[in-house]
């Protein structure tokens, strides 16, 4: 039997990018130029028209001083987080 994990809370995951910037009192042009992204991809992404790479993601994290998993670990926001077994 296949179990299949839930959805990835990609609403948490926005918000939380939105906040980080809010927090820091940055705008899209400024967070854009601290990232190396396009103004426009930080935009679609905070209103969830994408959801961006893994190496947006990164670029994020470095760009807003915190670790990558802070940002990924919203994604399991409303469930628990997989265990740190594996069978």
């Amino acid at each position: 039997m296949t179990i299949f994990p839930p959805d990835p809370n990609l609403t948490a995951l926005r918000l939380e990018l939105g906040r980080l910037r809010g927090e820091r009192g940055w705008s899209y042009d400024e967070l854009a130029r601290r990232s190396g992204l396009a103004r426009r991809t930080l935009i679609e992404i905070e209103q969830g028209r994408t959801i961006g790479t893994l190496k947006t993601w990164h670029a994020l994290a470095h760009a807003l001083g915190v670790p990558v998993d802070h940002l990924l670990s919203t994604l399991c926001d409303g469930h628990a987080p997989p265990a740190d077994t594996v069978e």
